[in-house]
């Protein structure tokens, strides 16, 4: 790559800060010893993962892409364990499932072969075409691109037999030629060189010799290439645009089981690592003792209580118990062990409760936390749902951008105005009768028959209050009022907090980037070809978020000359307004100049 377009890779995504530099601002490197974790199309089957992993100490940056097809799952199982490494120094960008509609389905591409969409043209008219433009964003972030497949049957340089032959992927490191010069330099990326020492690494922890790895050139660019349709995949996009080293690394779905499609994905990402020294932290473990956040737990089939640590679980004999989540600082390894009951993991099993116990959390053999169990008598009142009337709301329910929050009777729930909420329930439970109404103020769930019972309807915070039922009448603080007759046993206070923007990126001539916040004024040349490549709010989901120039929208990944979006010349900055929708979450401007 460049020196020119290798500034403006890495450090994109890493920026708070500017420097201003031929009338644009380019990002400096971010903190390191960090990590990130980023969501596009959260809670959708495109929900795309992206982890981003700083070192300790300076260094490249190697990219991993897995499940880009779905029905091959030693890539994507192999990515996910990458996901929350620690390293001494470099940086590792992870995606662990980039199809994961695909993956969903067990298919290689329900709607087209994600990998052959990597062309040098932007298009956005499918889901799959804007993630592939995100994940185009990342490798130009990237020194280095590993994509993790699993092929059918053994590549092997000589035909042996139909399913071990030169034309097979399995069990193989894949680069789309030997040696690549970069255009318009001296500089030759000895890709031949790279996968060879790799496989000299990898091959002797492999006793089979079907197993073992080889080197497959595919001659991608040639004129007489049996792969030329690979013109259109990551790695080929990597190589030829951004002059970076990319493999392919293919484990053979005929292996015979998943762990070992695995151990031999991560043989060779380590072995690649090593030798882009790029380096984990040893021991490369998450050294932080295990602590209980908070367990999520039915009883009698009934909707779901929050349990933290601390408290106690009240039951009537024989109620059936079921904790369905641990919320820890560990997501793996985790063990549930009901003392006297079922074995020594019950987690995600029912079980009828008769005596005094206690809950016991272990990660992996280390007991962290427990929690009792104390049996009640029918008269004395359990944690859970109970059929005799409350005097008071313990908990409200709620759904919120995605997930259940238990917020206690009189707390403030703070939501951006246009996020959408529901309400599942309170607790103690409350049946819905005439007697009783969970309701939120200023909303109205069933227009035709306005019980005020507002409980499972989908609550647009933008659209769907009135004003005037607002506490203090501007339309930003509601309250949900629990009531028996005209008692009142429950508030809960939404807070709407606006929209905002953030910042905004664009690049500017595909070589450098440019970072705009609310309110401030850039100058660029009218003939300046810039694209939308990120846009940061406080939204849920960025969904629909775009620039508003003079009428045009702009969306992520567009690209568009300044001079056709803003007059040049006439000495007045161009007002950008960054919309969803209708709603306007922030402004900035533009100052075109003359010249090229």
């Amino acid at each position: 790559m460049q020196p020119r377009s290798k500034v403006s890779r890495f450090i994109l995504s890493l920026v708070l800060a500017v420097l201003f530099t031929a009338g644009v601002f380019l990002f400096p490197s971010r903190a390191l010893c960090k990590r990130d974790h980023i969501v596009y199309f959260p809670n959708t089957a495109y929900e795309l993962n992206i982890y981003k992993i700083y070192g300790k100490k300076p260094g490249k940056t190697l990219m991993l892409i897995g499940g880009i097809q779905g029905n091959e799952p030693g890539g994507f199982l192999s990515a996910d364990l990458y996901a929350d490494m620690s390293l001494e120094r470099g940086n590792l960008i992870v995606v662990p499932r980039a199809n994961f509609y695909s993956i969903i389905l067990n298919q290689r591409g329900p709607n087209g072969d994600m990998n052959r969409k990597f062309t040098h043209e932007e298009i956005s008219s499918s889901m799959e075409d804007r993630i592939v433009t995100i994940l185009k964003r990342l490798i130009s972030e990237s020194d280095y691109l590993l994509n993790l497949h699993d092929g059918a049957g053994y590549y092997y340089p000589k035909y042996i037999n139909k399913w071990r032959n030169p034309m097979r992927f399995g069990q193989a490191i894949i680069a789309d030629c030997a040696e690549y010069r970069v255009p318009g330099t001296g500089k030759v990326i000895k890709l031949r060189e790279m996968a060879e020492r790799v496989i000299r690494e990898v091959n002797p922890h492999i006793s089979n010799e079907l197993y073992k790895f080889h080197f497959m050139n595919t001659r991608t660019g040639d004129p007489d290439s049996p792969h030329g349709e690979q013109r259109r995949s990551a790695t080929y996009y990597a190589l030829t645009r951004h002059h970076i080293p990319a493999f392919g690394v293919e484990t053979s779905k005929f292996l015979p089981s998943i762990d070992l499609k695995v151990r031999y994905h991560n043989l060779v990402i380590n072995a690649f690592k090593k030798i882009f020294g790029i380096i984990p932290e040893s021991p490369g473990l998450k050294l932080d003792p295990p602590a209980l956040k908070y367990l999520v737990v039915s009883i009698n089939g009934q909707t779901p209580i929050v349990v933290k640590k601390g408290e106690t679980i009240r039951l009537h004999r024989g109620d059936i118990i079921d904790v369905t989540h641990i919320e820890s600082n560990y997501e793996r390894g985790l063990s549930l062990d009901i003392l006297g009951y079922g074995g020594l993991n019950d987690y995600r099993k029912a079980f009828g409760i008769f005596r005094n116990t206690s809950l016991l959390v272990r990660k992996d053999n280390q007991k962290f936390a427990e929690i009792p169990i104390k049996i009640v008598k029918r008269d004395a009142r359990p944690r859970g749902p109970e059929s005799g009337m409350p005097r008071k709301v313990d908990y409200f329910i709620i759904e919120s951008r995605g997930k259940r929050l238990l917020l206690k009777n009189g707390e403030t729930l703070e939501v951006v105005k246009g996020d959408k909420i529901k309400i599942l329930d309170v607790i103690p439970r409350l049946p819905i009768s005439p007697e009783v109404n969970v309701n939120f103020k200023g909303f109205v769930g069933d227009k035709k028959n306005n019980t005020g019972e507002d409980r499972g309807y989908i609550i647009d915070t933008a659209r769907d209050l009135m004003r005037r039922y607002s506490l203090n009448k501007q339309g930003n603080i509601y309250e949900i009022i629990v009531s028996k007759g005209k008692v009142v046993i429950g508030r809960l206070k939404v807070s709407l907090i606006p929209p905002r923007l953030d910042f905004m990126v664009l690049k500017v001539n595909n070589t450098s980037h440019c970072l705009i916040r609310p309110g401030e004024t850039v100058s660029l040349k009218g003939r300046d070809r810039i694209c939308l490549e990120e846009i940061r709010t406080n939204l849920h989901d960025d969904g629909d978020v775009h620039l508003n120039i003079n009428g045009r929208k702009l969306y992520p990944g567009e690209v568009e000359e300044l001079g056709r979006l803003c007059p040049e010349g006439d000495g007045k900055p161009c007002l950008v307004r960054v919309t969803k929708g209708s709603d306007l979450l922030g402004k900035a401007y533009i100052l075109p100049k003359e010249g090229t």
